[in-house]
């Protein structure tokens, strides 16, 4: 057997550039490069590699440098977001803090299902040096370290105490990342004196290597019992979610609901199965949703879950789904989420399971009278929807009109990237979706920060499309750094950064609560009253990314934002273009005439709580399981 003589840096390396992927037929570079910031844990060991196949084979595997640990697994899992699950990025950090701003990125990553490979530095192995600059000392456990806090939040973790250990974790690793069912953050732990050490390696663990993605087929008697209810329903309702999307399903989904009739509402990942003024397509549904979407799920005899977990919003908090006796179908590639809502399972690829779907449920369609109510509730709520987009609010616009600015000027296959705050709320309720990949929200961790790293994965996997990335001053501010990333990269993305001198959507949440806006705002602590009640701080955001290398515009009104829109979309520039417009906090969105459990003090002095806690038990009354 030939080896080679690596260092355990150079093997990551070498292994990691010869992995592939395929679906349908479809190869892809399994880690397109790597992502890194270097400190003493891995400038000698990672770093030299990376620095060696760059000047021996330039392109084999590219290094990107980030600005922050965190933004950097957000900007891979974007991309692998966008690359439906088929590619993502290696992460690599040095010891200590380093590691540890790595832990949010992999949390957001598991969340969401969504591969992302990190590759933290440890403690020395041969603890010769104990304790080295940034180790956490656990007096009873000397093979802890701060990187153990990776374990819950990983869907594999592995350390490499020793080289021989290296094949193992590394194919485990990359089984865990093409596995579609349990895939998220994978984490391969890496003492610093280890990545620096050298042993002789097997030649072939470093040849090409393809991981066949498959489509797992549902088993024909659960098929059998799902069409079975279905065929029996009067009110059928499909709720689409993100794993639709990532199995490329939606074309088979449109053929299924066209041929039944059975009306299409989408969670947050789902949004874009089906264009937003396709016949069946109801909208968002949930906390977050259309009223046309929630009234038909009050009313549904039997909910096709495809691809979705299932969160609160999703059910308003287990509200939705009124009908007595209601029943689930749940297709799911993972049984954990197949099972959830105590529905018929379908353990199955998205596509694979529709296609046998549309065959059994073949001559079979919902009444006319279904069909037309649900398009009556789709129009209803697309006027809705415009009458938001323009509803001429002064001096500072609403929220809901910069949307629909940026929803009127951006083309079908442009992307649009938010995350957190209020406007992902909105955004679902009010976005227009045309094509699969148009929209980009990040909700299952709803992660402040995520927006602009996460435009630069987007960009990264798909250079064709614009990428349009909306984001509030509070997320802005905790984290604007990949910016300069993307300035140094020369990737282009547009940024309307809404300001509303707060935390606008935990405002409208306090509010509801009985908490009145407490926290929520940017302003001066009084004086006076000694409370952050006082005039709003200067800060100055478009200078803050002007300052960072972007082209920084500002804009007063709607007409101003258009143009300045129009203008950043057509541009050639090879730099971020960042428009900065202040809207009024206190105009809301239109209401989804749905409800999201958010407990209430139950004992107060406050009138404001005493009222929102009398809410809140009318509404708790409306919960129920499904069992």
């Amino acid at each position: 057997m030939s080896t080679v003589r690596l260092t355990v840096g150079q093997a990551i390396v070498r292994f990691l550039a010869a992995q592939r992927t395929e679906r349908d037929g479809e190869v892809a570079r399994l880690i397109e490069g790597a992502f890194g910031i270097f400190g003493h844990g891995n400038v000698a060991g990672l770093g030299e590699a990376l620095l060696e196949v760059e000047v021996a084979t330039p392109g084999l595997f590219p290094y990107h440098q980030a600005r922050n640990e965190q933004a950097m697994v957000h900007t891979a899992v974007a991309f692998a977001r966008m690359r439906d699950r088929l590619s993502t990025f290696a992460c690599l950090s040095s010891i200590g803090p380093g590691a540890t701003n790595m832990i949010t990125g992999a949390a957001l990553a598991t969340v969401n299902r969504l591969p992302v490979l990190l590759l933290p530095s440890d403690v020395f192995a041969t603890r010769v040096a104990d304790p080295v600059l940034q180790q956490l000392e656990v007096p009873w456990a000397g093979d802890v370290s701060v990187n153990d806090a990776f374990r819950p939040v990983s869907r594999f973790f592995d350390r490499v105490w020793r080289p021989e250990q290296l094949p193992t974790a590394l194919l485990g690793a990359m089984r865990t990342l093409t596995d579609q069912a349990e895939t998220g953050g994978v984490t391969i732990a890496l003492p610093e004196d280890v990545q620096a050490e050298a042993a002789d390696w097997p030649a072939e663990l470093f040849e090409e290597r393809v991981w066949h993605v498959g489509r797992p087929a549902p088993d024909p008697d659960a098929l059998a019992r799902a069409a079975e209810a279905i065929r029996a329903s009067r009110r059928p309702l499909i709720v689409a979610g993100g794993g639709l999307i990532y199995s490329r399903a939606t074309d088979a989904l449109r053929a299924l609901v066209e041929a039944t009739g059975i009306p299409v509402a989408e969670t947050q990942a789902g949004k874009g199965s089906l264009p937003f003024d396709h016949p069946q397509a109801v909208g968002a549904i949930g906390a977050t949703g259309s009223t046309a979407a929630n009234a038909l799920a009050g009313d549904a005899d039997v909910v096709i879950g495809i691809g979705t977990r299932w969160s609160d919003f999703t059910t308003a908090s287990r509200t939705a789904f009124a009908a007595p006796g209601v029943r689930f179908v749940n297709v799911n590639v993972a049984t954990f989420d197949a099972a959830k809502q105590a529905g018929l399972m379908v353990v199955a690829d998205a596509r694979a399971a529709i296609e046998a779907l549309s065959a059994a449920l073949a001559g079979w369609r919902v009444d006319d009278a279904y069909r037309a109510e649900t398009r009556r509730l789709a129009e209803a709520w697309d006027a809705t929807v415009e009458a938001a987009y323009h509803l001429g609010h002064e001096p500072k616009p609403a929220q809901s009109e910069v949307i629909g600015a940026v929803n009127d000027l951006t083309g079908p296959r442009d992307v649009l990237v938010c995350a957190a705050g209020s406007m992902p709320g909105d955004l679902h309720k009010l976005w227009r979706t045309r094509d699969p990949k148009g929209y980009h929200v990040e909700y299952g961790y709803s992660c402040m920060g995520y927006e602009i790293a996460g435009g630069l994965g987007v960009r990264l996997a798909a250079p064709d499309r614009e990428v349009v990335v909306m984001v509030g001053d509070g997320s802005y501010l905790m984290l604007n750094s990949e910016l300069v990333t993307a300035v140094q990269e020369r990737q282009k993305l547009v940024v309307v950064l809404v300001q509303n001198q707060g935390f606008g959507s935990i405002g409208a949440l306090s509010e509801s609560v009985g908490s009145q806006r407490f926290g929520t705002r940017y302003r001066y602590r009084s004086e006076a009253s000694g409370r952050l009640d006082g005039d709003l701080l200067p800060v100055d955001l478009a200078a803050n990314a002007a300052s960072l290398g972007c082209r920084a515009v500002r804009v007063a009104t709607i007409d101003e934002l258009r143009a300045a829109l129009r203008e950043a979309l057509a541009s050639d520039e090879a730099r971020p273009i960042v428009i900065h417009v202040e809207t009024d906090p206190l105009v809301g969105a239109p209401s989804s005439e749905s409800w999201w459990d958010v407990p209430v003090a139950e004992v107060t002095t406050l009138d404001s709580v005493r009222e929102a806690r009398a809410r809140y038990e009318r509404e708790k009354r409306r919960q129920r399981p499904y069992v």
